[in-house]
């Protein structure tokens, strides 16, 4: 990625799920780089919020259902995107066993709804669907996935990821293509990072816990996961986005996750986290509670490696170091918008090696 300005500056980027986790970060970052970001998404969930600490609250035209196509088709003409990228989803494992219909009508139908309204959009050039590293079929054999390995998804939540990969591939030949249009879907592992006040995820279930003096319980201490900072899959999205934009054609899927040596068990990273926070209690289940999760998933990222020169920069113990100092300080009165973009300073100089990027704030 160039990680300059001159690609970005100017450009109409739609984000859905602006007010997530990950999606505050990256209208954060593309703001700064001089894009013109819209947003499509339901109000933030979490208390606090992101996406409020950031500057964004209040309902307004952005606040709407992905599984409204009336409201994805008017928000999406309304907007007149060049580039978009799409982070809408329900993105739990447990609340998909607790709501499966919900969870595709959220995830398959809210893309299908992105994808058609994006067929009347005559300025649309670059289009990114995130799905998940979830989507593959996983026989536990402790080998990485690449992007030709098959599709599959034991919980509704995979299952239904894998299923938007297809409608976003039956879309990419059936309409896209002839207008060489660029479409394809990134697959991330596990993101952590300051912010994500999200329930039923490790790291801000421990923030919580330790914050509050209470003890933190881990169901399944030994499953391995692709840790990664935000900032690592948003640049490869981003690079993605650019790369989709010169050569529209021929480019359908990625991995981004970090180098093999990285991934890591619950248990580790949350060894990682009590070091760096300063303290916190943990008590371990036997691996056995709960419906069924994946014991062991990783990434292989050489096609980004090789394609889009995607090279993950933190390692795990700096990116757990990083987002345990960013939720100790904004509890201790910093802001977070000022925390963001320290990390988004620090990440990106050192993509850009001696080119230090120019962001304001």
């Amino acid at each position: 990625m160039s990680m300059t300005n001159e690609f970005w500056r100017g450009k109409r980027v739609l984000i859905t799920g602006h007010t997530g986790f990950k999606g505050s970060w990256l209208a954060l970052w593309l703001k700064q780089l001089g894009a013109q970001v819209s947003g499509l998404s339901l109000a933030p969930k979490s208390q606090p919020s992101l996406h409020n600490l950031l500057g964004g609250a209040g309902e307004g035209p952005d606040i709407v259902d992905i599984r409204d196509r009336a409201g994805v088709t008017h928000q999406v003409l309304r907007s007149k995107p060049q580039i978009v990228f799409h982070l809408a989803a329900q993105a739990l494992v447990r609340a998909s066993y607790r709501d499966p219909a919900e969870t595709y009508e959220t995830n398959v139908s809210g893309t299908v709804n992105l994808l058609d309204a994006l067929r009347l959009c005559e300025d649309v050039r670059s289009i990114v669907v995130v799905t998940t590293d979830k989507v593959y079929h996983n026989p536990e054999t402790g080998l990485a996935f690449m992007e030709t390995d098959p599709l599959g998804g034991q919980d509704p939540y995979s299952a239904s990821k894998a299923a938007a990969e297809i409608v976003t591939a039956s879309y990419r030949s059936s309409f896209f293509s002839a207008r060489k249009v660029g479409v394809a879907t990134a697959r991330a592992g596990n993101v952590i990072g300051g912010g994500d006040w999200a329930e039923e995820r490790l790291i801000p279930d421990a923030v919580r816990a330790w914050q509050m003096g209470d003890t933190l319980y881990v169901r399944r201490p030994r499953a391995v996961r692709p840790w990664q900072h935000v900032l690592e899959p948003l640049n490869g999205y981003m690079s993605l986005a650019e790369r989709l934009w010169d050569a529209p054609l021929g480019i359908e899927s990625y991995n981004f996750g970090p180098n093999h040596s990285e991934a890591a068990s619950v248990g580790t990273v949350l060894k990682m986290a009590e070091r760096h926070f300063g303290g916190g209690m943990v008590r371990l289940g036997d691996g056995t509670e709960g419906p069924h999760e994946a014991g062991y998933l990783v990434l292989d990222s050489a096609r980004a490696r090789a394609e889009l020169g995607y090279i993950p920069r933190w390692r795990l113990n700096e990116t757990v170091r990083r987002t345990m100092e960013w939720y100790r300080a904004e509890r201790e009165g910093r802001s977070a918008i000022e925390l963001c973009l320290a990390d988004i300073r620090d990440f990106s100089n050192e993509v850009a090696g001696t080119l230090p990027l120019k962001v304001a704030g």
